[in-house]
């Protein structure tokens, strides 16, 4: 939903935190506070699993909860984890263990990005933009502008969405948040009839065939179903093809290895991965890698005479199917800078992104001509 810039309780730090001490009787409901956390007929926080202690936290979210006092943080930091295990599983749950954190540490970044996040995981599209404003005013990160303007959308307010976009230079943003913002823009646009700028605003440098990005799969998705609906069904059926191609490259989607229960005894018992408040967050919004967003990037394969790749497994890494011939894809890390030649967002000098997308047109160029 829409994240009215009203950051509802921002000064009112007190009164949150004395409505977090759920044994305090001195608690008052503060009425110019209206997220969800502090709303007065909030049902009780939600259960903590017995196995959480609140060290499952990275680092960063653990140093940033230092600022709690002792009470406080062991409450904050497991609805955290719980918020970050339950993400995937139930999305409505996980929405209430952040809103439970928010309500003794809603003046952290780490705590309101969560909100933000599950909010906007469980479909609460208002809450999730409030959140969102309240952590970009809070950390200065825009990381989260793509869940923004689609919460507006959602909302049904796309001229405000189409603002919003507008009022960051993507050229500033990260690679991954810039492809996720410009995938939002192009259904805003499909949204309002307008299929042309729905393709021109996806023509952005990382629409290449030969480079697969954690997001390519579902770049080169997002392209195909705006071509299908631009009546160019024969290339549409090319994009879907490259985005199976990439998922094979990366390892992800249908061509993910599959889970491996062993219920055998083994003579070390490794400890089990606790998952973290980090895990909420999309890669970008941290200088830490991801394992999706890991530096795979992989050579390219020597070219032949005829100019396809020798044995179609650039690196000797690549696993390709008779009906999936990746020609030349290259696993590449979304972090590294742009290829030689192609700045970000630089104008296409008459390319055909049908056929080899290279370089694009600018995803904030009149973004509101429609």
């Amino acid at each position: 939903g829409g994240r009215p810039g009203v950051v509802r309780g921002r000064g009112a730090g007190q009164d949150r935190r004395g409505f977090g001490d759920r044994g305090d009787s001195a608690s008052e409901h503060n009425p110019s506070d209206l997220r969800s956390a502090n709303r007065p007929d909030r049902a009780k926080s939600p259960e903590i699993d017995e196995d959480v202690t609140g060290r499952e936290l990275d680092r960063a979210t653990s140093r940033e909860l230092d600022s709690l006092d002792e009470r406080n943080r062991p409450w904050v930091a497991k609805h955290l984890v719980m918020a970050g295990r339950l993400l995937e599983i139930d999305p409505q749950l996980s929405f209430e263990h952040a809103l439970a954190a928010s309500r003794r540490g809603g003046r952290l970044g780490c705590v309101r990005e969560a909100v933000g996040l599950t909010a906007y995981a469980a479909g609460q599209y208002a809450e999730a933009l409030r959140e969102f404003r309240t952590y970009r005013r809070i950390t200065g990160d825009h990381t989260h502008l793509p869940e923004m303007v689609d919460s507006e959308r959602a909302l049904g307010r796309h001229a405000k969405a189409l603002e919003l976009a507008g009022e960051v230079d993507l050229g500033n943003l990260e690679r991954a948040v810039r492809v996720e913002l410009v995938m939002v823009l192009s259904g805003i646009h499909r949204d309002l009839g307008d299929v042309d700028s729905a393709l021109r605003v996806l023509q952005v440098p990382e629409l290449d065939r030969n480079r697969g990005f954690s997001f390519s799969p579902r770049l080169f998705r997002a392209y195909a179903d705006a071509l299908e609906e631009a009546g160019r069904g024969g290339e549409a059926k090319e994009w879907r093809h490259q985005a199976r191609v990439a998922e094979r490259a990366l390892g992800i989607g249908e061509f993910s290895d599959p889970e491996i229960v062993d219920f055998g005894v083994e003579e070390e018992v490794r400890p089990e991965r606790r998952p973290r408040a980090r895990d909420l967050v999309p890669p970008g919004s941290t200088g830490e890698e991801t394992e999706e967003d890991a530096a795979t990037s992989v050579p390219a394969a020597e070219d032949t005479e005829d100019g396809q790749p020798e044995g179609g497994r650039p690196g000797g890494d690549r696993a390709v199917g008779d009906d999936l011939a990746a020609e030349g894809l290259v696993v590449v890390d979304s972090r590294d800078d742009d290829a030689e030649g192609a700045a970000p967002w630089e104008d296409a000098e008459d390319d055909q992104p049908g056929q080899s997308p290279t370089t694009a047109s600018r995803a904030d160029q009149d973004p509101q001509g429609d």
